[in-house]
């Protein structure tokens, strides 16, 4: 008999953990499709399974697509949303697109900077304003005051 011949009990075992996994890669290999169909199915036997498989793909992440990650995601992952991704900066082997792309890129990241230094300036025109409200009614209650103590 060779070692090849002995079969180990863990490898011959088909537990729980064994089943879900076997069941895991298959509706993976089969995509979406098939993680929403379990998930309809079990609903429809048992709700308190489909709320378990909508648990999981929720916890898991399973109906994200890798490919396209959120906006969120593609700005924490590139450092803000002003920096260009590594697969923007690629060349496309078009030489014309790829001075197009890149002055379209320069204008907008331009057209950013001077949008975020209006906002910059709105912003404190608003303050200034609401001080200067602040200021006139302090001035203005000072005034009454004035007035009331003297009756």
């Amino acid at each position: 008999m060779t070692t090849t011949d002995i079969q180990t009990p863990h490898a011959t075992a088909s537990g729980p953990a064994d089943w879900f996994a076997r069941a895991e890669a298959w509706l993976d290999a089969r995509g979406r499709g098939a993680w929403i169909a379990a998930m309809v199915l079990g609903f429809v036997l048992a709700w308190p399974v489909g709320l378990a498989i909508l648990a999981y793909v929720i916890w898991s992440k399973r109906m994200s697509n890798p490919s396209s990650p959120s906006r969120w995601a593609r700005g924490a992952r590139c450092g803000g949303m002003s920096r260009r991704s590594a697969t923007m900066q690629a060349p496309s082997g078009n030489a014309a697109f790829d001075a197009y792309r890149a002055d379209t890129l320069r204008r907008l990241e331009e057209e950013q900077t001077n949008f975020e230094s209006f906002l910059t300036r709105l912003r404190e025109a608003r303050d200034k304003a609401e001080f200067d409200q602040f200021m006139d009614e302090r001035a203005d209650r000072d005034d009454d005051g004035g007035d009331a103590t003297a009756a």
